[in-house]
């Protein structure tokens, strides 16, 4: 007879243990894409992370005897709750055998842990980083991820639901696998431009480097303040979430609208760079960073990241800059496709079908309470 324990990362080892259930779940599976070790040790370190300047977290492992079988960490801000009202622990980094006894295990420790941190409801999954996967992947599992996009088994659907949590929110991401076609005959082959009158729009300048990170964390902090998972980010964090930014993408892919010199508006896209991510299986090597560097230059398939306008010029011609910014970028991809958005979003819905971009997966935000 086989026993399950459940114990917190501690320390080396225990934290390879979390990283090997992973290695577990997708052992045979040729689309899965690992993240890069040492970027999720990066992110889950507590002293490293400026995220945890204000948030708590904690890692635990499910094992069966000795093997490691499932895992989860537990997030809790405060400064979410101050924001929301609500008391939120927020479970990521889920990963789990097809083993409904570990992960009820796992999911009692989770909830444990955050009924002691005074937190009412557990949701997710949420990674502790602001560019990382959200949702759990409920459909189109024949179909391989794109960068930024959740991927997971069918039945991490039957193993949450049955530890006792729910759906809270459906959110899917949409693809156009033609856009320079499809643009092409709803608006013409010409480039007609847009006129822009007091607006600036240009490429992000890799010469103000900084400053220009810190318009773009101005634009998004008022631009997503709104939405129910956002919180705004510090300089520190910014910075953390981004040191990686530019291996996935390219100055001339993020551009920003100004007024009268002051940022407003800014569009952020990035490769799916996941294909020549596929084979370093999460840990690369110095010819692996070689071969990526390389393999850019041929990518021809785009991520829409991130759209953000300022509150005061939402209707503005921003939004109309932004769309033919989309359009002309658009037309040079083989594929165009965007991270996850919710349906009440309306702005966002019109913006991608006006590229042609149609719903391509489905993901669930999962909610339990304390």
């Amino acid at each position: 007879m086989t026993m399950i324990s459940v114990k917190p990362v501690t320390d080396a080892g225990s934290m390879e243990d979390f990283l090997s259930v992973a290695y577990r779940v997708y052992r045979d599976d040729p689309q899965w894409v690992a993240p890069i070790a040492s970027e999720l040790r990066r992110t889950l370190d507590f002293d490293r992370n400026p995220y945890f300047a204000t948030a708590v977290l904690r890692l635990f492992i499910a094992y069966r005897d000795t093997m490691p079988v499932a895992r989860c960490c537990v997030v809790v801000n405060r400064e979410q709750w101050r924001k929301s009202g609500v008391n939120q622990a927020f479970f990521g980094c889920f990963e789990a055998l097809d083993d409904d006894e570990a992960v009820d295990r796992l999911f009692s420790c989770a909830r444990e842990f955050a009924r002691s941190t005074g937190a009412t409801v557990l949701e997710g999954p949420f990674n502790p980083h602001h560019y990382a996967e959200v949702g759990l992947q409920t459909d189109a599992f024949d179909q391989p991820p794109i960068f930024f996009e959740a991927y997971n088994p069918p039945y991490y659907r039957s193993l949450v639901e049955r530890a006792g949590f729910s759906v809270l929110h459906r959110i899917h991401t949409r693809i156009n696998r033609d856009p320079a076609g499809y643009l092409r005959k709803r608006y013409g082959d010409a480039d007609h431009g847009t006129r822009r009158g007091e607006f600036t729009v240009r490429n992000f300048s890799l010469l103000r480097f900084g400053a220009e990170l810190e318009r773009i964390r101005e634009i998004n902090n008022e631009a997503f303040n709104d939405n129910w998972y956002f919180l705004p980010l510090s300089r520190a964090e910014y910075r953390f979430s981004t040191a990686s930014l530019f291996l996935v993408t390219y100055p001339r892919l993020i551009m920003l609208v100004e007024h009268r010199g002051r940022p407003v508006g800014v569009l952020q896209c990035v490769l799916d760079v996941n294909p020549l991510l596929r084979p370093m299986r999460g840990r690369p090597g110095p010819g692996d960073y070689l071969r990526f560097i390389a393999g850019r230059r041929r990518i021809r398939d785009l991520v829409i990241y991130a759209v953000g306008i300022k509150k005061a010029y939402r209707h503005t011609r921003v939004y109309i800059l932004l769309l033919d910014l989309m359009r002309r970028v658009a037309r040079k991809y083989r594929t165009v496709s965007s991270t996850w958005m919710y349906d009440e979003n309306r702005p966002a819905k019109a913006a991608a079908e006006s590229l042609g971009l149609e719903p391509y997966k489905w993901f669930a935000i999962y909610a339990q309470r304390l």
